[in-house]
């Protein structure tokens, strides 16, 4: 049986993440993935693209990840704004103020950062991969963790980190619970040629039913994102390509001409999870696992490169000594006070915008034209984002 430090459960980017911020710690590591190595080395475009805020900008830079992306394909975000169907007026918050006008954030596409952090961990020393292969279950011994192995093999751990999404089987194997949520509701994501200029604008319209988002890729694409009920969503993916573009540039009612589809379609049922604990003795939630975020505020994958870069830096003063319980709760905490209230606000935003009824189209007019009068507000959300 072979014995490691730190196994981590999951090469997605949060995983991957914290194992190269691991690089240099005197760790012994592990990462158990059920995907075979081939496709982390080449994951497959999935449709999502990640606006990444400067705090997590920082994060890949220490990981060694941002430098292996492709820079021709990070695309700056230099404004956003939300819109509701009802209202005369929108809430913008774009980057004036921002130190030598940097931009709000970046865009990058999920499957190159993907890329970019599994070839960053191709330069780290001493640790292993086990690939190809779920984990079955785990056991608390004396001796550390004894993780269980589909195909037989046993791995013993000092600490366990569950990377492995929102839907972790990891988290149940621990014994931690969560309170998870089933929106009702299925996000449509496709790259899309426009024929008017996006200008680098992040935009979100909250209609009657549904939610549409556009965000700036390179001169002449977005990407679209539509949310709606799941029937809908389950319909306008059935569609041929002549009559998805009719359909996507009626939803967005042809403010930006016709949008011709240049990508495949890929659906995401809204599903947010939140853990009941981050972390116990000897373990650790991160990324999903921990917090499942619901997209409205695009804030979801931010929040996983933060449990990473807050875990590793735990794990490398700690280590996995007699102090690595209080560091990892000292995480666990730290970790929930940085996404509670996030959690909390969206959730209730998410609701608030889902809901066709008056009072609640009534409550979402004051309250948007409560956050667009107060210059403090958008101050806040600028500073959010450009750290």
């Amino acid at each position: 049986m072979d014995k490691v430090d730190v196994a981590i459960i999951g090469a997605g980017p949060v995983g991957l993440t914290l194992l190269n911020l691991l690089a240099g710690s005197g760790l012994r590591l592990a990462v158990v993935e059920q995907q075979a190595a081939a496709l982390l080395a080449q994951p497959a475009f999935d449709g999502r693209e990640i606006a990444l805020t400067h705090a997590s900008r920082n994060w890949l830079e220490q990981a060694g990840i941002w430098s292996r992306l492709d820079q021709q394909a990070i695309w700056p975000l230099r404004k956003a704004s939300v819109r509701d169907r009802h209202l005369p007026f929108a809430l913008d918050v774009d980057n004036r103020g921002a130190p030598d006008r940097a931009p709000l954030g970046w865009l990058v596409s999920n499957w190159r950062i993907r890329k970019a952090a599994w070839e960053a961990a191709q330069a780290v020393a001493g640790w292993s991969l086990i690939d190809g292969v779920a984990l079955q279950a785990v056991r608390r011994e004396a001796a550390g963790w004894v993780l269980q192995l589909a195909d037989g093999r046993r791995l013993q751990a000092q600490i366990v980190v569950a990377a492995d999404s929102r839907f972790s089987a990891t988290r149940r194997m621990l014994g931690v619970g969560a309170r998870s949520h089933e929106h009702g509701t299925a996000m449509v994501v496709r790259n899309m040629h426009i024929e008017r200029d996006h200008q680098q604008v992040a935009w979100e319209w909250f209609g009657q039913g549904h939610t549409r988002a556009l965000l700036p890729l390179q001169p002449g694409v977005a990407s679209a994102v539509v949310t709606l009920p799941l029937p809908r969503a389950k319909a306008l993916m059935t569609l041929d390509e002549p009559a998805f573009a009719d359909a996507v540039s009626g939803l967005f009612e042809h403010r930006w001409g016709r949008m011709r589809p240049c990508s495949s379609a890929h659906l995401y049922p809204m599903v947010t999870v939140y853990a009941d604990r981050f972390a116990g003795p000897g373990f650790a939630l991160a990324g999903d696992a921990a917090v499942g975020m619901h997209p409205v505020t695009a804030h979801g994958f931010n929040l996983g490169l933060r449990s990473a870069g807050a875990l590793a830096g735990a794990l490398r003063v700690a280590g996995v000594g007699a102090a690595a319980d209080n560091a990892l709760q000292r995480y666990a905490r730290e970790h929930r006070l940085a996404t509670a209230p996030l959690f909390a606000a969206t959730g209730m935003v998410a609701g608030l915008f889902a809901d066709t009824r008056w009072p609640a189209r009534i409550a979402r007019g004051g309250a948007m034209a409560l956050a667009a009068s107060m210059p403090p507000f958008r101050q806040l959300l600028r500073s959010h984002l450009t750290g």
